[in-house]
């Protein structure tokens, strides 16, 4: 029986394109159930379309629909509204392909071995809350050039944990850091790595061969600290919005 794949997104939906296509192709094993994002305005929503995912399969639910009079959103409503479209269509693999929220943990609890998130650079030190995008190659950029080493990122593959970016690594390819790399000039070179590892983690999971990352020592060496929280801290100020 073939998977039935969810992707997630709330922006551009480049690696979600290449996910249906990859599906499309018979390079991933898997039929593509829906495309969920948190955003009705997401780019990958268009871009789906153009690939011929029906209408019907491209569903929107936002957080901001669920937020209460404190402004917080309730994230069970929230998580039981993206479930019930999961479950109508019989999804039983969902990947996180730039999606924002932080996903709701009664949905996390039906995906205990299925549930994988996408991300640009090395995690946890470069996650947490608020940290993607552009904001993730900057602190890299800034947090190696202010400690003189280990001149390379990741992109990478985890599971989804109930805190942001907290979950093993299942996949994870490096991508060096040139000496007169930009942000952007980074992202660039990162973004079809990313690509190719989601593709990858998914082929892995279809003939059941997932394996968690566990040798990595931590990037940041006792004392350091406060150098990867002014890294982060900086990146969220040059890109506010990502």
């Amino acid at each position: 029986m073939r998977e039935r794949l969810a992707t997630l997104i709330s922006g551009g939906g480049t690696t979600t394109q290449e996910i249906i296509r990859a599906c499309q192709s018979g390079e991933i094993p898997m039929d593509i159930a829906c495309i969920l994002s948190s955003s009705p305005t997401a780019g990958g929503i268009e871009k789906a379309r153009k690939l011929g995912i029906p209408d019907k399969d491209i569903v929107i639910v936002d957080p901001n629909k669920f937020r209460g009079g404190d402004g917080r959103v309730d994230q069970e409503g929230f998580g039981l509204q993206i479930l019930k479209n999961l479950k109508e269509r019989g999804v039983t693999v969902v990947t996180q392909n730039g999606w924002l929220p932080l996903t709701p943990r009664v949905v996390i609890d039906q995906y205990p071995e299925t549930m994988f998130n996408q991300h640009p650079g090395p995690v946890p030190e470069f996650g947490g809350k608020g940290m993607y995008g552009r904001r993730v190659h900057a602190a890299r950029l800034l947090f190696t050039r202010l400690t003189g080493r280990d001149s390379w990122t990741e992109a990478i593959a985890q599971r989804v944990h109930r805190d942001y970016d907290q979950g093993l690594v299942v996949k994870a390819t490096q991508v060096d850091i040139l000496p007169e790399d930009t942000v952007d000039d980074l992202q660039q070179r990162v973004l079809p790595v990313e690509h190719k590892v989601q593709i990858n983690l998914l082929k892995d999971v279809a003939t059941g061969n997932i394996r968690e990352v566990t040798t990595r020592e931590s990037l940041v060496r006792p004392g350091e600290e406060k150098v990867l929280f002014l890294a982060k801290r900086v990146a969220r100020m040059l890109y506010p919005h990502g």
